[in-house]
């Protein structure tokens, strides 16, 4: 499954901004993946944290040669030492287990977390071990498909920001005016500006002023280059 992009988002986002309007005619349809089951996708994510993109599509694959379906019911059937020998850590088997207690018990209802509004479900998500604001907004979009997500904490979006707008730094002050100005469609704004951080349209640089290795990289060379002269 993908990300369903409502033609009106498109048309919305192209009307109140020209420079975003510009760079969707540009680049086109984007397609990206979603998964509708949350408690899958949670898991996932929490599997994901601080790891490579190559281990964790190795141990999420892992994970579902060993439990199946990824639910609740058969995480909780594993031990702690089956979930740990397939590469999940264990400060990550308390996560996703502790989750998957609280299903089971009836403490978390999940499919009421549908029935929230963006704000509350952000901070519900939040409450849970291992979910942060950023993994919660990211959950919102590639799962629950929450339309109006622009993530503050996502270094990709802020860089595609930076890199459409041209600005060399996104203040709270600047993300609050795109959000504003995105909404209710931040969700698809999210979906270029991703693209656009990735380069998508190569003129588009990154002005984000130099971090101190990168000027004394620069300056290396350029030393480099004085004295071939």
């Amino acid at each position: 499954m993908h990300f369903r992009i409502d033609p009106a988002a498109i048309d919305y986002l192209k009307a109140k901004d020209k420079a975003l309007g510009e760079a969707i005619d540009r680049i086109g349809p984007v397609r990206r993946g979603v998964d509708p089951d949350l408690f899958a996708s949670l898991v996932n994510s929490i599997i994901g944290q601080q790891i490579s993109s190559k281990a964790h599509v190795t141990i999420w694959n892992r994970l579902v040669e060993k439990v199946g379906e990824v639910t609740p019911v058969s995480i909780l059937a594993h031990s702690d030492e089956e979930l740990q020998s397939i590469g999940v850590s264990f400060r990550k088997v308390s996560y996703i287990k502790g989750t998957a207690e609280k299903i089971v018990s009836g403490e978390l209802d999940i499919d009421a977390l549908y029935e929230l509004s963006d704000e509350e479900l952000c901070q519900e998500l939040s409450k849970l071990n291992g979910i942060g604001k950023w993994t919660a907004e990211m959950l919102m979009l590639f799962s629950m498909e929450r339309p109006d997500v622009l993530s503050y904490g996502d270094l990709a979006i802020v860089r595609g920001l930076r890199m459409l707008y041209r600005h060399r730094k996104i203040t709270p002050e600047l993300y609050a005016k795109y959000k504003r100005r995105y909404s209710p469609y931040a969700s698809v704004a999210s979906l270029y500006l991703w693209e656009i951080a990735g380069g998508a349209l190569p003129e588009l640089t990154d002005p984000a002023p130099m971090t101190e290795a990168e000027k004394k990289k620069r300056a290396k060379a350029r030393r480099a280059t004085a004295k071939e002269k």
